[in-house]
């Protein structure tokens, strides 16, 4: 199939041209702007709808500083947001056939919207997995029920910032048809 045939242009343009953003401006980011971001996690999909999900956004100089202190990252110090994506186990539905637990594939729908959201909006976004949890927990006061999942820095990309090249494996090495 040519993928170039299928007339949903919008959407692959933003697929295209979503990355991780590693290098913002100092301009701040509305919060308008980030109310629109988390909206479109609070309107993920998630299994048998648990939303097993809190965002904490994370805006003021004090607060990311806590942020930056978790990821030491000298980039991460330039983003003027951060969502702080929480998972809670006992939330999520669980498959009974196997007892695997949904939480972080729940979050993880929420945290891709906002990326995609994100980029909509002409901002950058990084997903950030490593992290110090426990002092993310602590600085936060996040209680034991609730798990830091990931970290998404928010900004306007400078404008130096380079975009860099999608390196994907092609089609047929990640899709098989029927039978693996």
């Amino acid at each position: 199939m040519d993928i170039n045939k299928i007339d949903y242009p919008q959407f692959f343009d933003l697929v295209s041209r979503r990355y991780s953003c590693r290098g913002y401006d100092n301009a701040p980011v509305s919060r308008d702007m980030l109310n629109a971001i988390v909206e479109t996690a609070r309107l993920a999909q998630s299994a048998c709808n648990r939303q097993p999900w809190k965002f904490l956004v994370v805006d003021t100089p004090e607060l990311r500083a806590e942020v930056v202190k978790c990821y030491s990252r000298d980039w991460a110090a330039e983003a003027q947001a951060f969502v702080i994506a929480l998972g809670n186990n006992g939330e999520a539905w669980v498959r009974p056939s196997d007892g695997h637990n949904s939480m972080d594939i729940d979050v993880a729908i929420a945290c891709e919207n906002m990326c995609l959201a994100a980029a909509s909006l002409g901002l950058g976004a990084c997903w950030i997995g490593n992290f110090d949890v426990a002092g993310l927990r602590k600085a936060f006061d996040i209680p034991a029920e609730w798990t830091p999942v990931a970290v998404l820095s928010v900004g306007y990309p400078k404008p130096s910032q380079p975009v860099p090249e999608k390196k994907r494996k092609n089609i047929d090495e990640v899709v098989k048809w029927g039978k693996f």
